[in-house]
């Protein structure tokens, strides 16, 4: 009989930063999701206003939206860094302000 497996331990800040990582990554695909919305939306009819103005208003919070989480993100991952630096000391190769 093989011996079992123990289970796979992952430090928790280092967890962490990798799904933060995997958070900044998928945003670009969320963006175009959120860019192309409008386009499922229903055409006006023959007699009534195009709408343009809704679409760019959704346009325009769908970009703020997105510059907001990514700021978000990205400031999580500065510090994220910066902590993993003071406890282990900087890798070799790299460069910590």
């Amino acid at each position: 009989m093989s011996t079992p497996r123990l289970p796979l331990f992952l430090e928790r800040q280092s967890y962490r930063r990798r799904r933060l990582v995997d958070a900044s990554r998928a945003i670009p695909v969320f963006g175009i999701i959120l860019f192309f919305v409008p386009l499922l939306w229903q055409q006006p009819e023959p007699g009534e206003a195009p709408g343009l103005a809704q679409r760019g208003i959704y346009l325009f919070l769908a970009w703020g939206l997105l510059v907001a989480v990514t700021a978000v993100i990205s400031i999580r991952l500065q510090t994220r860094l910066h902590e993993g630096a003071r406890q282990n000391g900087p890798a070799e190769g790299t460069d910590v302000l």
